[in-house]
């Protein structure tokens, strides 16, 4: 018998129009129950930001993204003072008869913090879905810092002092694994590796996300996408790619994939000059593999 709780996170996920699996429900109510942050690892453009926004809209809740880069530092993601305003004041205030302490005071105060993601979260007026994206492109630096915040969930501003959370945020991390994370931020959450999805899990995608596509070209879509991830690619395009090329080839009308409609459509599935070139010349034994499953007659 399914957990009640299992079976309100699927439904969840469900009304969201989200293709989800049993390793992704348990894991998504563990992190809930547990108020752990889930981290999420797998290849580019398999959805694992799509969990978090479909998480925020079915909890009926705020969604903030920090997204990660090389070089992101601790007042790019928490918060910054807006020095301008502050400067304004400052001239505005000559003429007063308020003391330093006073305008230190003043100059410090909420109304000139700008807010970066971080604290937007843990000052927000409800739990929101935190969703730090491809950590991995972070610095390790930044990740060390990320540990206090996750473990602490408070700030300390010199100016102003040290801010609690209001509220745990439910915390989603994504990782590509361009680099490999610490043990302790993997110790800090729950784990959940995303693949490639297979034949039928990406065919029912497709049907929620581009509904009125021909069923016959939804099929043979994804099974060219299957075959295609089987070759050498510099780039192996992600579910988010399938449904481009899906949304594109539907609003030509079209309702079979053929070698001429592929060719010329490829920039929307690969977005690496040898991988189309190489896929172009491999065409026919790709069309091969898939007609041999979907008999298409347009080899």
């Amino acid at each position: 018998m399914e957990h009640s709780g299992l079976a309100h996170i699927k439904d969840l996920l469900q009304k969201q129009a989200y293709v989800t699996e049993p390793s992704i429900v348990m894991s998504i109510f563990l992190a809930k129950q547990l108020k752990k942050p889930l981290l999420i690892e797998g290849p580019a453009g398999v959805g694992k930001t799509e969990i978090a926004k479909v998480m925020a809209k079915a909890l009926e809740t705020d969604l903030i993204r920090l997204q990660c880069y090389e070089g992101l530092d601790a007042p790019q993601a928490l918060y910054e003072w807006n020095y301008q305003h502050q400067l304004l004041h400052l001239k505005m205030d000559e003429q007063t008869d308020s003391s330093l302490e006073e305008k230190e005071k003043n100059i410090f105060s909420d109304k000139f913090l700008l807010k970066r993601p971080l604290l937007q979260a843990i000052t927000h007026h409800q739990a929101p879905v935190l969703l730090i994206d491809e950590i991995d492109r972070a610095d390790e630096e930044f990740e060390s810092f990320l540990l206090e915040l996750l473990s602490d969930w408070q700030i300390s501003i010199p100016e102003i002092g040290t801010i609690q959370a209001t509220h745990i945020p439910q915390v989603i991390v994504t990782s590509n694994r361009v680099r490999e994370l610490s043990e302790a931020l993997r110790r800090r959450c729950l784990y959940l590796y995303i693949s490639y999805p297979t034949f039928e899990k990406e065919v029912q995608i497709v049907q929620q996300k581009v509904p009125g596509i021909d069923d016959r070209l939804g099929q043979q879509i994804c099974l060219f996408m299957q075959e295609l991830r089987k070759t050498k690619l510099d780039k192996i395009p992600g579910v988010a790619e399938t449904l481009d090329w899906a949304q594109a080839l539907a609003a030509l009308h079209i309702d079979h994939l053929d070698k001429e409609i592929v060719e010329s459509t490829l920039g929307i599935v690969l977005k690496d000059w040898q991988d189309i070139r190489q896929t172009q010349l491999s065409l026919s034994e790709l069309f091969e593999k898939v007609g041999a499953i979907s008999k298409l007659d347009q080899l």
